[in-house]
């Protein structure tokens, strides 16, 4: 075993989420008579924390808005959350990964109470050993949530392997010398992500548990 502890992203790696949160924080930016920013500059924010994913998706956003921003967002986003649907063949490589021994956990750019709701929704949550979220670390791309982790399970940044769709999980990745698999089906997009190096660059779930079935 390469890799005893697996870290996976949530929003656009294992939940289908990406398109549902540029539609909540445009949604947030009319409610306020902000400026609604366009679909990329939207996506490029998701996997950060909350506060300061609306930060860079509404830079001009005066301070005193941000919690009307945020409170505006959550009231979109959780009134369509339970429809989401996991991307297919995701609990399937969570078993496989359970049953071979690996420590399978999470660290996203979700609030506690946010990743809560989204693992009873799913299902998923008995397949996790732990999990980090930004109201609890630093945001990505800091690399508390890795570190934390690590420390958690005893497990050294060579055995350890983040997996995300965002930029800011492989720089987390990065900033605790650990090894990132980037997936392409969720937030940004491919040679975005190729310019930051990961290990391994994958399409589809299929794609990502044949990899991991090969070297982790």
């Amino acid at each position: 075993m390469k890799y005893e502890l697996v870290v996976f992203d949530w929003d656009g790696t294992l939940l289908d989420s990406a398109g549902a949160i540029v539609q909540a924080i445009q949604a947030a930016c009319a409610d306020l008579e902000l400026p609604i920013p366009p679909d990329q500059q939207a996506r490029h924010v998701i996997g950060l924390g909350l506060a300061d994913a609306m930060r860079h998706a509404v830079p001009d956003l005066p301070p005193d808005r941000y919690q009307a921003m945020v409170d505006r967002y959550r009231y979109h986003y959780l009134s369509g959350d339970h429809q989401l649907t996991l991307f297919p063949g995701v609990p399937a490589m969570l078993e496989r990964l359970n049953a071979t021994g690996h420590i399978v956990t999470i660290a996203t750019g979700k609030s506690r109470l946010g990743l809560e709701r989204a693992l009873d929704h799913s299902g998923l949550r008995p397949l996790f050993q732990a999990s980090r979220c930004a109201d609890e670390c630093h945001s990505k791309p800091h690399p508390q949530m890795l570190e934390e982790l690590m420390a958690e399970f005893g497990v050294l940044p060579e055995a350890t392997v983040m997996i995300g769709d965002t930029s800011h999980d492989l720089l987390m990745a990065r900033n605790a010398a650990v090894d990132a698999v980037a997936v392409t089906y969720g937030a940004h997009p491919h040679d975005h992500l190729l310019d930051h190096n990961p290990v391994a660059c994958v399409g589809n779930v299929s794609e990502l548990d044949a990899w991991l079935l090969k070297n982790a």
